[in-house]
């Protein structure tokens, strides 16, 4: 008999679809809903009831994971499901989202559903790891209320790093996103340089392996710009928005470089860049010198 919570992924994207996925491989019963329906399309072959609005796919589940595109978009739909979610679900924030939707999120369950659990819980990781469960969940709530969340954590990541109150996950993720950011900006500008000296990106790497600054990471990013194709594992505009959300927490204090690179990325992204992975913004900073 299935002991598994019945779970509603609302967002079916490069990460939700994902998770749906996961879950449907370990046998959990998946309703699912997109703004676009065709994404979710290709899982109902493996069990997903895809719906075809917001309401209708969390009507019977017991855990609900909201995976969208930005805190407006998360706002609204979790708006749409309040009313109708079970007495007692967990509903689980899982995308970038920003400190201050996060918080007003945390207010409007608190007054209007306080029976439900919210957890704030972004992830760490992109499309790939999240499609091999080894992403890292940035778990933040109240984990006693939300035992039924285990087993679904267990599903869809390699662990879950639980960080306090609701809304610590958010706050984690905009530092880890903050230094990916830089880390990137920072391996175009070198590879730039490596070009100039008339090294390659391998080059690059071999000098790197096998040392404490060896990342996977940069591993990856070098092997794309190598190859010249930029397959998106995280869009260059949702960094970006990453990017600016981590700006906009930051308040008075200064942030210089997080700030140049916020500049120069819309840059790249007015430049049509947008939809490539992030490591795009190597192409960037070569159309730029070219100029």
């Amino acid at each position: 008999m299935n002991q598994h919570p019945s779970v509603a992924v609302l967002g079916l994207g490069a990460m939700g679809h994902a998770f749906a996925t996961n879950l449907l491989k370990k046998s959990f019963h998946v309703s699912g809903w997109n703004r676009t329906r065709a994404r979710g399309e290709d899982l109902t072959a493996d069990g997903l009831v895809l719906c075809d609005t917001p309401e209708q796919a969390v009507a019977d589940a017991q855990v609900i994971i909201v995976m969208l595109s930005d805190g407006a978009t998360t706002l609204k739909t979790c708006a749409q499901i309040l009313p109708v979610l079970k007495p007692g679900a967990v509903l689980c924030q899982m995308g970038t989202i920003g400190v201050d939707a996060t918080q007003q999120l945390i207010d409007s369950i608190h007054q209007q559903r306080p029976d439900v659990v919210l957890l704030d819980a972004p992830v760490s990781g992109t499309k790939a790891p999240a499609e091999q469960a080894q992403i890292l969940v940035l778990a933040s709530g109240d984990r006693q209320r939300a035992a039924a969340i285990e087993p679904v954590f267990a599903a869809i990541s390699k662990g879950a790093k639980w960080l306090g109150e609701a809304g610590a996950g958010s706050k984690m993720k905009l530092v880890a996103n903050a230094w990916l950011v830089s880390v990137m900006q920072g391996v175009a500008e070198s590879t730039q340089l490596a070009q100039q000296f008339g090294f390659t990106p391998d080059d690059f790497w071999q000098v790197l392996e096998g040392g404490p600054l060896a990342a996977p990471y940069v591993k990856g990013k070098l092997a794309m710009i190598a190859a010249g194709e930029y397959p998106a594992q995280m869009q260059l505009t949702w960094a970006l928005k990453d990017a600016r959300l981590a700006l906009e927490a930051a308040g008075d204090r200064p942030m210089p470089g997080l700030q140049t690179i916020a500049t120069q990325w819309q840059g790249a992204v007015d430049a049509g860049y947008g939809d490539k992975d992030l490591s795009v913004v190597y192409c960037y900073l070569h159309e730029q010198h070219k100029k």
